[in-house]
Order: structure tokens, then sequence, then C-alpha cells
């Protein structure tokens, strides 16, 4: 049994209870704004009324204080983000602080099983949670580690990407191997640090999308 385990029921997936608990704020009419950033629209009207509705989508992805409560599952979830195709939670046993999980809403085991949509989305989002959680750490150096399968060291069998901040002041972690991850000794998370990080990550997650909503719309 591993330190999972020991959270989590083995019948259950732990990332699809997480997923349920924080549904995506509203089903929005037109595509997503990775789907068709590139694409022509037939008129201005209806291109300003699109972007006012993508950037009302980002903005809703990131929970707000009272929709974030970590009391939603058990154990607590420490949630950043909740879009229509991604989630993206605190690891419960960090390997640093500021141990990011992101994830499909789907249940999908492997990268392989990604669809189109929810990899475009998960591209679009991963630079920005990174951003975030090296702001919010005061890290700018990290690994983004996805392992597919048990043999290359997946724990929870629900495709994730894991973005660890590497602080110079952790030398312990320095010669950790690339199959640790997602092993190895963790301490649980606490949940009143938990709830710290995860708040103050949301609110720079607000700020850099707001910020590249300005950027593009000097374009």
């Amino acid at each position: 049994m591993n330190e999972t385990d020991l959270h989590y029921p083995a019948e259950s997936c732990p990332f699809c209870t997480i997923a349920a608990a924080f549904p995506p704020a509203s089903a929005p009419a037109h595509p997503a704004l990775w789907s068709r950033r590139n694409q022509n629209d037939s008129g201005e009207e209806e291109e300003e009324e699109e972007e006012e509705e993508e950037e009302e989508e980002l903005a809703q992805s990131v929970p707000l204080e009272g929709e974030a409560g970590p009391e939603k599952t058990n154990p607590s979830s420490f949630v950043v983000l909740r879009s229509r195709h991604v989630v993206a939670f605190l690891d419960i046993l960090p390997m640093t602080r500021g141990h990011l999980l992101v994830t499909t809403r789907k249940h999908n085991v492997k990268v392989a099983d990604m669809g189109a949509v929810e990899s475009r989305e998960m591209g679009f989002w991963l630079p920005l949670l990174a951003r975030t959680v090296a702001k919010v750490t005061g890290v700018t150096d990290y690994n983004i580690v996805q392992n597919n399968g048990a043999r290359a060291a997946q724990v929870v069998p629900h495709v994730h990407f894991h973005i660890i901040p590497r602080p110079a002041t952790m030398p312990e972690l320095k010669n950790k191997s690339w199959t640790m991850f997602g092993r190895g000794q963790r301490d649980d998370l606490d949940d009143e640090e938990g709830e710290f990080i995860a708040r103050e990550m949301r609110r720079v997650l607000r700020d850099e999308v707001q910020k590249m909503g300005s950027q593009e719309a000097k374009l």
C-alpha cells in the first residue's frame, strides 16, 4: 500500500471526485477561447460579444473564495482552477511547498487518452499555472512532470501534470530521479497552509488571466 492509498479508497478515483465537487461555473454558448482564437469572425459585433464571453469564462474558471471550500471533499481539496476541461489543485502529499496537480476533468488514464479540445485547454492553462506557482512560492525553478502507467511511477490512474517548485534551500531534492515523482517519502499538506497557498494562487491566477486579456486587447 502506498501513501496515496491511505488517503483515498482504492475503488474510487480521487481526481474524479474533486472534479465533480468543483464543476465549471457555466457552459457558454460559443466554443472556448483556446479552440477558436485564430478563427476569423464574420462581424465586429459578434467578435466583441464573443471576446466578452471569453473573458467572463476565463475569470469564472478561477473559483471565488465562497466557491472553493476545501471541505467539499474528504480529504480536503485545495482547488485553484475549475475550467470546463481542466482542474488544478494542491497535492495533499507535496514534494515541496506549492506542489500543484493539473488534471483533466474527464477520466483519462494517460496522455494518449486525452481528446483534442481538452489537450488544447491543458496547453492553454499550464503556462499560466506555472507562472502562478512561481510567483506564489517565490521559486522560479520548477519541474513539470507527467507519468503514464504504473511502471512510469503513475500513482493515481487519472492523467495529471505535477508542477513542482525546486527551491535552492532543499538540497535533498537534488538527486531525486524522475521516477520518484509521485512516490517516495512525503508529508501531508497541512489544511491551514493548504488554504493559504490555494487562496494566494487563485488571486495570482486571476491577475494572470486579466493581464493576458489586457495584452491581447492591444494586439
